[in-house]
This record gives C-alpha cells, sequence and structure tokens, in this order.
C-alpha cells in the first residue's frame, strides 16, 4: 500500500516538472475593433463613470447592441471589453 503511493506521488511529481518544461502558449491577439463598436464602448464607459460619480454604482452594465440594417453587431466586442476585470 505504501509503495503504491510512492509511485502515484513520484508520478505526479514527475507530470508535474513535465508540464512546467514547456513553456504557455501564445496569449491570443486582440481581434481589431470597429470604429463604430470602440465608440459604442466609448459611451458605455462615460455612462458608467456618469452613474459612478452620481452613486448610482452597479455590479452589472445593461447595454444594448444596435440592431438597426447595415450596423455593427457590436455584443461581442463589448462582452470582450467588459468581461475583464468588472
Amino acid at each position: 500500500m505504501v509503495a503504491a503511493w510512492a509511485v502515484l506521488c513520484v508520478a505526479a511529481i514527475a507530470a508535474t516538472a513535465a508540464l512546467n518544461a514547456f513553456p504557455a502558449p501564445d496569449p491570443q491577439p486582440e481581434k481589431p475593433v470597429s470604429a463604430e463598436c470602440a465608440e459604442y464602448i466609448a459611451d458605455i464607459e462615460t455612462q458608467l463613470a456618469k452613474a459612478k460619480v452620481e452613486g448610482n454604482d452597479d455590479d452589472g452594465v445593461l447595454a444594448f447592441t444596435r440592431t438597426r440594417v447595415g450596423a455593427n453587431d457590436c455584443s461581442d466586442e463589448i462582452l470582450d471589453h467588459f468581461s475583464g476585470d468588472r
């Protein structure tokens, strides 16, 4: 029984060492954001800053993406921007 635990521990140490020997993959480059989406994200940031100053700082963000014909769908960009440290 003790020998089995010793073998498992040695195997775990060897596996950890092997994983640490390989460098982490490079992070994915950020996708470019269209000017329209960047403007929309900046507008949301402005509204959040205004709400914080007014004391209406909540833990969430509610934003609607534009759905008119020909407009960019900024939902992915908004999620990417606000999913970080907020």
